[in-house]
């Protein structure tokens, strides 16, 4: 008999869904019928085309050869950087939010993997242990994406990331988000003015600078209650952008995400991942490294578990079908064990 899902799974496929949807929701408007539709292709593959910077590999060292997501399994870097025009920071910053997403084309399946941004980790860079979203300033994306394959032990093949100007554009964009403060605070704002915003509690409409102090402040609580207001707004963002009153913003959300966005990938490529948002039988499962507080010379990390690192390793390598030298000195031995075995 088949398995029933129950409703907390359900719940969080629909809540991994809408976060996938918010990464690619440009992608999806191309489905849009009628001239409108047909104008915002066209417009979506200029925006998008501008959006293009190559990371300076043909492919990953870690593959064989060069992959298609119309015909491989993939995997994505997603990058959210702590930086803006002012700053003038766009590849020395930190990354703020550090996911892997890895997308297997003949199950129209996802495993979507968030990295502790203090996650103790090695960084080829500089050779040396520190923290994960140190490795952005260190050296930029390839600098990143280097770090999170010697992590993982995984390719990387393709990378999007954005600033925080992109995620203030899109609110303004859809005309403000409605979500619910949960405490007062003050936060300075994308100039880095101090306390240039002032929230109070309660269930209220958000602009953009409002909607990013909400999601950066970290003053009043920690890390793991910052992710939860993080995925609120985005689900908050994605419903108002979906809904039948913002269809004609559709224009200004592509202009906001593409021009504070850079990728890898060329307009063909991101076309071949709708495939994925439309499945009706699309399978979602996050992942997470596990660990525990480290706080040597008063500096806090995240150290993660080897063991369970090694778990989720494994897990990512066979969501993309590929084998590792591990995999291969595995089933040379296990061979030599049956050989001898068998031998009178």
């Amino acid at each position: 008999m088949k398995q029933i899902p129950s409703r907390s799974v359900k719940h969080k496929k629909r809540k991994l869904r809408k976060r996938v949807y918010f990464i690619f929701i440009p992608l999806f408007l191309l489905l849009l019928a009628g001239g409108y539709g047909g104008y915002l292709y066209l417009k979506a593959d200029a925006v998008f085309s501008d959006s293009y910077v190559d990371d300076g590999r043909e492919k990953s060292d870690l593959r064989d050869k060069m992959v298609d997501p119309k015909y491989d399994h993939v995997s994505v870097l997603i990058m959210g950087v702590d930086s803006s025009d002012k700053r003038a920071n766009a590849e020395s910053s930190r990354t703020d939010t550090l996911m892997v997403a890895t997308l297997n084309k003949d199950d129209h399946s996802v495993k979507l993997l968030s990295i502790p941004r203090d996650s103790y980790v090695y960084i080829p860079d500089v050779q040396r242990e520190d923290k994960i979203n140190h490795a952005h300033a260190y050296g930029g994306t390839k600098a990143t994406i280097d770090t999170v394959e010697n992590l993982l032990d995984i390719p990387i093949d393709y990378y999007v990331k954005v600033n925080f100007e992109a995620f203030i554009e899109v609110v303004e964009a859809v005309d403000g988000i409605t979500v619910d403060v949960p405490y007062e605070f003050k936060e300075q704002n994308s100039k880095d003015k101090a306390n240039a915003i002032h929230l109070m509690p309660g269930v209220q409409t958000l602009d953009g600078e409002e909607a990013l102090a909400l999601a950066r402040t970290r003053k009043l609580d920690n890390d793991i209650q910052r992710g939860k207001r993080q995925q609120e707004i985005i689900k908050a963002i994605v419903k108002k952008a979906v809904s039948v009153n913002s269809i004609l913003k559709y224009d200004n959300i592509i202009e906001a995400i593409g021009g504070n966005m850079t990728t890898n990938m060329h307009f063909d490529e991101m076309k071949s991942f709708i495939a994925y948002g439309t499945s009706g039988d699309l399978d979602f499962e996050t992942l997470s490294l596990e660990g525990h507080d480290y706080q040597p010379s008063g500096v806090y990390y995240w150290q993660v578990d080897e063991v369970a690192l090694g778990e989720t390793r494994r897990k990512l390598q066979q969501h993309l079908e590929i084998t590792t030298s591990d995999d291969t000195s595995s089933m040379t031995d296990t061979a030599t064990q049956d050989e001898a075995t068998s031998t009178p």
